[in-house]
């Protein structure tokens, strides 16, 4: 497929390597040369320099047989502009853009929008995906990471191992013994930075961060087991009133299990809106920073504090602050890569990427077949793919052990008839099956092969 990719920041960059890397015809459009050349350098792809709306770069850039087009910019304005101009001038197929200001999207998701009128297939919105993310950490607040499959009948559940995990220096086929009927199974560990796939022999250490797969009736059994706790979250303190922070607060104010949540929002103007759009939850104006304001919130009685403002220093000062008067959970939003590193040191029990969350969305509308869901785990270091198995498909009627999988793949996961399994050897794959596998990035085009899925909308 030939697809043109507009913006090679971090999510075009992104995008481009998963695309490049699965042999597709991958063009890089960008006004920065520099960023041009670092993609054409790295990555199996072309480059051209120029302003993405523009139709003579887009027609440089191969729009007229272009598949697909990928308006991923730091603009809205060229992003639309990008898929209006690849739709009128050269009638591309497929168009993608990345829209973040919530004046366009609540136009576009209302009524008077038409597709004729702003011809765009697919809208992603960063903070839309990183409200959900933010939710689903406090949904599971021991995991440091955490995403639903299999119609959320299971999750995918990131767990760092503790000193006194009860389960350490065990290997993992004696866990499937010890826990016979527990619906969970490792599928990944990180160990001094470097992330594989399990062996059945292989021990877990302390430091190790593992990724699990458990069904959802099994979530909380899976957490103690790895020594983690499982208080539910009554309490919760937002740093951050912008729309990421105000998205997550108007759900927690519908939820039937009434989490009690208060706002602290520095700029007095968003304050206001936020304390206009709520209605339960109590908005305060001041900088988080501010010790005597976190204690006017009541930090250190707060179950977990959310840390969504739009500097990733303001948010790792903030959550180190709050642990220090008694908060016992963090959650940060961090932009920069670079800084990940330093959750751990800092004791910030887990961090949001929109990066990591706005490439799995984009993934998830590219890929075609029976893929009905991919995740992007760790800086692209692997992914999940959730689909349907074909008739065609050559793991189809085959048991699990009887698939050439490569090293870095794992089966989490297979609902049968509506019915999430706990995968092992023995079990059988058959047509429409929804199977969720867990792949390092670099074996993820074998798994494609493996379901016969095609990046082909036509």
């Amino acid at each position: 497929m030939k697809v043109i990719i507009c913006g090679a920041g971090q999510v075009g960059w992104q995008i481009a390597r998963h695309l490049a890397n699965e042999k597709n015809d991958v063009t890089v459009v960008d006004s920065n040369a520099d960023l041009v050349r670092r993609a054409t350098d790295s990555l199996d792809v072309q480059g051209v320099a120029g302003f993405a709306s523009y139709p003579d770069v887009l027609e440089r850039a191969g729009a007229r047989d272009a598949d697909m087009i990928i308006a991923a910019t730091y603009s809205d304005e060229v992003n639309m502009v990008t898929c209006q101009v690849a739709h009128s001038v050269f009638a591309v197929p497929r168009k993608i853009a990345r829209l973040r200001a919530q004046s366009y999207l609540t136009a576009i998701y209302s009524d008077l929008y038409r597709r004729d009128h702003m011809p765009i297939d697919v809208v992603i919105s960063p903070e839309r995906e990183v409200s959900v993310a933010a939710l689903q950490r406090l949904a599971a607040p021991a995991a440091f990471d955490t995403e639903s499959f299999l119609e959320g009948k299971a999750q995918l559940l990131g767990i760092l191992l503790d000193d006194d995990c009860p389960v350490v220096n065990t290997p993992l086929r004696q866990l499937t013994d010890l826990f016979s009927t527990l619906r969970a199974l490792v599928v990944g560990v990180r160990r001094a930075g470097t992330l594989f796939s399990p062996e059945p022999g292989d021990q877990l250490f302390p430091g190790d961060q593992i990724y699990v797969f458990s069904h959802t009736e099994d979530v909380n059994r899976t957490l103690e087991i790895f020594g983690k706790s499982t208080k539910k979250q009554e309490r919760v303190v937002i740093i951050g009133g912008g729309n990421v922070g105000l998205s997550v607060a108007r759900e927690l104010e519908s939820r039937t299990d009434r989490v009690r949540a208060k706002v602290i929002e520095k700029n007095r103007h968003r304050a206001e809106i936020a304390a206009d759009a709520l209605e339960r939850t109590i908005v305060l104006h001041g900088d988080g920073m501010d010790m005597a304001l976190l204690t006017e919130a009541n930090i250190d009685r707060a179950d977990a504090v959310l840390a969504v403002t739009d500097d990733d220093k303001t948010n790792l000062l903030v959550a180190v602050r709050a642990k220090a008067a008694g908060c016992p959970m963090a959650i940060c939003l961090v932009n920069d890569p670079s800084l990940v590193p330093l959750m751990g040191p800092l004791d910030i029990d887990a961090y949001i990427n929109p990066r990591a969350t706005t490439v799995s969305s984009i993934l998830r509308h590219i890929r075609h077949g029976r893929v009905r869901g991919v995740y992007s785990i760790g800086d692209a270091e692997a992914e999940v793919i959730e689909a349907q198995v074909l008739s065609t498909s050559p793991i189809a009627g085959r048991m699990i052990r009887e698939i050439d999988f490569p090293e870095g793949v794992l089966v989490g996961a297979i609902m049968k008839g509506g019915k999430v399994v706990r995968p092992n050897g023995g079990t059988r794959v058959d047509e429409g099956d929804v199977i969720a596998i867990f792949s390092l990035t670099s074996d993820v085009p074998e798994v494609e092969r493996l379901l016969q899925v095609s990046i082909d909308f036509f």
